[in-house]
């Protein structure tokens, strides 16, 4: 991960609201949310939840997916995991670390 990308992504958790939504969606896993059900589970006014989702989906950390007349969200596994191995990737003076990936599904990591 470059570090102007890794920049975007940590400005864009670096936010209370966002940062809830986004580890709310993490625990949703792959299926991710409706976009109405995530704004009733936070209690975030459906503007407000739109601002903040297009944050995190320029900084790559969400997608979205029309389903009928719903939009679903998901965390971005694969930036997430590049985001903690650009983070970790020289710590422990420099000797290998046993990071485990955080997702566990293959096709996002």
């Amino acid at each position: 991960m470059e570090m102007n990308i890794a920049i975007k992504a940590l400005a864009a958790l670096a936010q209370e609201t966002r940062l809830t939504i986004f580890r709310t969606l993490v625990q949703a896993g792959e299926p991710g949310l409706p976009a109405g059900q995530l704004a009733k589970e936070l209690n975030i006014p459906n503007a407000t939840l739109s601002f903040h989702l297009k944050e995190l989906a320029h900084a790559e950390l969400v997608s979205a997916r029309q389903e009928s007349r719903f939009i679903y969200y998901s965390a971005n596994f694969a930036t997430m995991n590049a985001l903690l191995g650009y983070l970790t990737e020289n710590c422990c003076a420099g000797t290998p670390c046993s990071m485990v990936k955080v997702c566990c599904d293959e096709k996002n990591s």
